[in-house]
């Protein structure tokens, strides 16, 4: 069987096809650093590319040279030092494999080290390669396309609820112009004959009566144009417009009392922009809200969800409630695909846990397709992790992880969204 290999090179004189043999061969090493990156990165650049860096070692490939036995007769011209029967001292050997003639860097890489850069497209994949959104079967429904009516225009036929009564007047004297524009110029130029023989004091009575005959029938002709005919009616016009339904909005929660530091709220954004970066792989058109909460919750921007701070307690049902609230105001769960994600340290009224368990149960999660929540802390868990674990065993909606320190954002997050293999089997 013949094999055919395209070795045609691509912009720039950079051949696709052996790029993406390369990082196929390399997956493993790739998908590290990959993993790596995630967690290094600033959270405003971890949509681009990266630089990936592979040791010499692992580039290396199997070879046959000659080893260091046996019996070797070898000239060296220029000889001035020996004679035959002379021993000759072993030269020590070379301490590493590598052909790097620097010394390895701070970063950790040396002269010996490749390094490639990857697009933001490889990026994601290798990011997302086996990551899959829960509960994807009902998300499938809902990218079947639908239309909606749309003003297109205007035609010649239609039903006469759609008669467009303007449109049909500006027809209908456009025609009536046309069609009589020549019978009004002759008729014009006869009545001004007219009137010149009848302002001359010669008799003309046989010509007068021509005239006037003429002019009478020109006048009956453009009387008899009608004011408006079928030919110039117009309808509106409607068409069908193909609109997506893969939409999907984004809840960010997150608690902002005093407990929550920025190295906190860091670490949480990072997870955010992540589960940002997935869901757009799948929906084309993605709302984000930020909800913010101490004892009180607030819709707020970006800007302020991050980097204000708050004082006082925490009463994390306060953001559900708002959650519900906007969900049924703007985001209807029959045209939106909904997701929560709420990031916490663990704070929060004893008393007011099980309300959040029961706010979730009830309102929140039969209306979104996942709902996951982290917590950001050192400490031992509180009464609001107890009451999440508790919903976590009886919704299969609902996922919840722990998160100690900027390491963790990525397994963490791979583990929320981690392939069901059964179900892929």
């Amino acid at each position: 069987m013949a094999n055919f290999i395209d070795r045609r090179l691509n912009s720039k004189n950079k051949s696709t096809v052996n790029r993406q043999r390369f990082i196929r061969r390399y997956k493993n090493q790739i998908k590290k650093s990959v993993s790596d990156a995630v967690n290094k990165r600033g959270v405003t650049d971890v949509d681009k590319g990266e630089s990936i860096t592979i040791t010499r070692k692992d580039l290396s490939e199997p070879v046959f040279h000659q080893g260091n036995g046996g019996v070797r007769d070898r000239v060296h011209p220029g000889n001035d030092q020996y004679t035959a029967g002379d021993k000759i001292a072993r030269p020590p050997q070379q301490q590493g494999q590598g052909s790097g003639q620097g010394e390895a860097s701070d970063s950790g890489e040396g002269e010996d080290d490749f390094v490639f850069s990857i697009s933001k497209d490889e990026y994601l994949n290798l990011l997302f390669e086996d990551l899959e959104l829960p509960n994807l079967e009902r998300n499938q429904l809902d990218k079947l396309v639908e239309y909606k009516t749309v003003r297109s225009g205007f035609c010649a036929e239609g039903v006469p609820a759609n008669i467009d009564i303007v449109k049909s007047l500006q027809g209908s004297i456009a025609r009536r112009i046309a069609m009589t524009s020549g019978k009004r110029k002759d008729l014009k130029t006869l009545k001004k004959e007219l009137e010149e023989l009848l302002n001359d004091k010669h008799d003309h009575v046989a010509k007068v009566n021509a005239l006037k005959a003429q002019i009478k029938r020109l006048e009956d002709k453009i009387t008899k144009v009608p004011f408006i005919d079928t030919f110039d009616l117009r309808f509106r016009n409607y068409a069908q417009q193909a609109i997506p339904t893969s939409r999907a909005v984004m809840f960010c929660l997150m608690d902002v009392s005093g407990s929550m530091d920025q190295a906190t709220k860091d670490i949480a954004k990072r997870f955010y922009i992540l589960l940002y970066l997935f869901l757009t792989r799948t929906y084309k058109s993605i709302d984000v809200v930020y909800i913010r909460h101490h004892t009180q919750a607030k819709e707020v921007d970006e800007q302020e969800f991050f980097y204000s701070q708050e004082t006082g307690g925490t009463i994390a049902s306060s953001a559900l409630e708002l959650m519900d609230k906007i969900i049924s105001e703007r985001y209807s769960e029959t045209s939106w695909n909904i997701y929560g994600a709420q990031a916490s340290d663990g704070d929060n009224w004893a008393d007011d846990s099980p309300y959040c368990k029961s706010v979730l149960l009830d309102k929140i999660l039969p209306r979104v397709r996942y709902f996951s929540y982290i917590e950001i802390t050192q400490r031992a868990h509180q009464t609001l992790w107890q009451q999440y674990d508790e919903v976590a065993k009886i919704n299969e909606h609902f996922a919840m992880q722990h998160i100690k320190s900027v390491e963790d954002i990525y397994p963490v997050f791979r583990e929320l969204f981690r392939r069901n293999t059964e179900k892929v089997a």
